[in-house]
């Protein structure tokens, strides 16, 4: 299986355009632990439930909530390509409750 990669400008994670047209300005996306379960940034506030709390070694994922696939940040920091690292299931279980509650909070 060839692998997929999305489109990035200048190693910037912000750019990326997922491989199914998704960015941050369109539907969003969304930072994630090494699992695709979204993170959450308040380190000093209680960790809502669902969310996977922000990893100590800063080591994130960008999840596309629109087709579940997710990129690796550092590779695409250092590389300045963004090929999928794996798919998760956005319809249903931890990582669907997760977006839900993800998009719920006021960031």
């Amino acid at each position: 299986m060839d692998s997929e990669f999305a489109e990035v400008i200048d190693h910037d994670v912000t750019t990326i355009t997922c491989v199914c047209g998704n960015t941050v300005s369109n539907e969003g996306l969304i930072q994630a632990n090494s699992e695709g379960i979204p993170v959450y940034i308040g380190r000093n506030s209680n960790l809502p439930g669902g969310l996977a709390a922000w990893p100590d070694d800063e080591d994130l994922y960008t999840l596309c909530p629109s087709c579940g696939r997710v990129y690796r940040d550092t590779v695409i920091e250092e590389t300045g390509t963004a090929p999928v690292a794996f798919r998760v299931d956005v319809a249903s279980g931890p990582v669907a409750e997760a977006i839900r509650v993800h998009w719920s909070l006021d960031l």
